[in-house]
């Protein structure tokens, strides 16, 4: 077996980003200015998502996505499963999508952008 066929059959942790829920948060200071209750929608929001970056974490196996919160996993998404997938707003990555035969997924991105694009295109090629 090769190195890089080795290395592709390795669980990857995702690293968090808080990139989105900073934004959001700073984002509801400036509102403040203009409109409380629209600012303080925002402010939690990003309080919220701020809160599942710390604790949410995504890992690609070799068959499938793993949703953990902390050490505990919330569920599995096998890949033969999956029908397509995307990532919105490249220049600024705010959601990540995919579809399973019998359901469809949005999280937001609160994890690393380019890593999560690279196993994505590893694990689970576009058709």
């Amino acid at each position: 077996m090769t190195s890089a066929a080795s290395s592709s059959t390795q669980a990857v942790e995702l690293a968090p980003s808080y990139a989105l829920p900073i934004v959001l948060i700073v984002s509801a200071f400036l509102i403040l200015l203009l409109n409380i209750w629209v600012s303080l929608l925002i402010g939690v929001l990003g309080l919220f998502l701020m809160f599942q970056a710390v604790t949410i974490r995504l890992q690609f196996t070799e068959t499938a996505l793993d949703l953990y919160r902390s050490e505990t996993l919330l569920r599995r998404f096998p890949y033969q499963d999956w029908q397509n997938w995307r990532i919105f707003w490249q220049p600024v990555p705010i959601l990540f999508y995919f579809k399973e035969v019998k359901s469809i997924h949005f999280l937001p991105i609160l994890f690393d952008p380019k890593m999560l694009k690279t196993c994505l295109e590893q694990r689970c090629p576009r058709i």
